[in-house]
């Protein structure tokens, strides 16, 4: 078991980390974020990307994560159920929280240089944390080995984004992408093509890459924000749009729906074409994208 420090007064100064966890620009200002949950924990230490600087746990929760904090030496605060909302200013029922520690962040050279990864995910103007929690989730479900983010995309480190992509975003690398979208040539000269996905009746049908058409080595889906979509700067950078075929009952998916669609089926088609098959993707027949019905529009991740 951890060296753990038994607290009982939430006034305590040890605990100045944890109050007012809601405040993303003290976060950012103090250089911190929070990670809630256990299976969260689980993933911020095992990624290794942020240092952790403490932990404040429940009972029950010291019992099931007592041997991680011993392994990685993480100083542990132990408290009462009835005092944590006193302490963090809200309700909370997770039993766990831990204090980790943002760092310089890397740069997208940086980055690049470490991903060895043949898919990666672009992220334009998503200001809303839980579609960003939701990208990083399925980019790392799915294969992408980064993150790049344009300017007016939340925070990944703010609390509800790590929540909601279950540790992906303290798991996932990420970098800025300041000069947008100029910054786009770099991503081109470490051999990525960009894929701009968008419901344009002039996109490409995403089912067609490795079929119809020839599927690149390696790809960076762009992804825009709800309604507005990818900005017009942003579609004239990529390389090659793209766009999701859908029935006539709906004409666009949610962004972080979108992106599982895009990036499950990138994932598989590179590893079948990898393989080799009946043909060019290495895809049977049976396992290829659905036509749309006539009158149906295709959509992809920007809105109607």
């Amino acid at each position: 078991m951890p060296s753990v420090e038994a607290i009982e007064d939430p006034g305590d100064p040890r605990l100045d980390d944890y109050r007012e966890i809601r405040d993303a620009e003290r976060r950012r200002r103090d250089g911190t974020f929070i990670a809630e949950g256990r299976q969260v924990f689980r993933r911020l230490l095992g990624a290794g990307r942020y240092r952790v600087r403490s932990a404040l746990v429940t009972p029950p929760a010291l019992a099931a994560l007592g041997e991680a904090l011993a392994a990685a030496r993480v100083r542990t605060f132990l408290v009462r159920q009835a005092l944590v909302e006193a302490i963090v200013g809200m309700e909370f029922h997770h039993g766990c929280l831990a204090a980790g520690e943002r760092g310089a962040e890397p740069t997208a050279a940086a980055i690049l240089a470490e991903t060895r990864a043949d898919r990666v995910v672009v992220l334009e103007g998503l200001g809303d944390s839980s579609n960003v929690g939701a990208l990083f989730r399925n980019a790392l479900a799915f294969g992408a080995g980064a993150a790049f983010l344009a300017p007016g995309t939340a925070d990944p480190l703010y609390r509800k984004a790590i929540r909601v992509s279950a540790g992906a975003t303290v798991a996932l690398p990420f970098a800025r992408l300041a000069d947008w979208p100029r910054d786009l040539d770099r991503l081109r000269g470490a051999g990525y093509t960009v894929l701009a996905l968008t419901p344009r009746p002039e996109a490409v049908d995403l089912g067609d890459l490795g079929v119809r058409r020839p599927l690149p080595e390696r790809l960076a889906l762009l992804l825009g924000t709800e309604g507005r979509g990818l900005s017009e700067d942003a579609l004239t950078a990529a390389d090659l749009r793209v766009r999701i075929p859908m029935a006539p009952e709906m004409d666009s998916l949610n962004v972080a729906a979108a992106g599982a669609v895009a990036l499950h089926w990138l994932s598989r088609l590179g590893r079948c074409a990898s393989r080799g098959g009946p043909d060019a993707a290495g895809f049977p027949e049976t396992v290829r994208p659905a036509r749309p019905r006539p009158g149906g529009r295709p959509a992809g991740s920007d809105g109607p």
